[in-house]
C-alpha cells in the first residue's frame, strides 16, 4: 500500500486544506496517511518549520505549501500501476 506521510502542525490553514484533500482523494485511491506534527518532532521542525505543510509519498516529498490535486492522482496512479 503506498503511504502519504503529511508535515503539518496544529492552527495551520494549509495544512487543514492539505489534510482534507488527502482524506478526498483517500475515497478514489487508496492509501495510508501518517501525520507528523512538527512542533512534536524536532528533526521535522528544523526541516520544514518554513514549508509546511509537506506531503510525501513512500518517502519522497512531492508537494510543500499545498497540493496540486491532479498532480497528486498522477503520481498515485504510476505508484499503482509500478506495484
Amino acid at each position: 500500500m503506498v503511504n502519504v506521510t503529511i508535515y503539518s502542525k496544529k492552527d495551520c490553514h494549509l495544512c487543514d486544506l492539505a489534510r482534507d484533500t488527502l482524506i478526498k482523494i483517500q475515497q478514489e485511491f487508496p492509501f495510508s496517511i501518517t501525520e507528523i506534527d512538527i512542533e512534536k518532532d524536532k528533526t521535522a521542525f528544523d526541516k520544514y518549520k518554513y514549508l509546511i505543510p509537506v506531503i510525501e509519498i513512500d518517502g519522497e516529498k512531492v508537494f510543500k505549501y499545498s497540493i496540486n490535486e491532479n498532480e497528486l492522482k498522477n503520481i498515485l496512479r504510476r505508484k499503482y500501476r509500478s506495484q
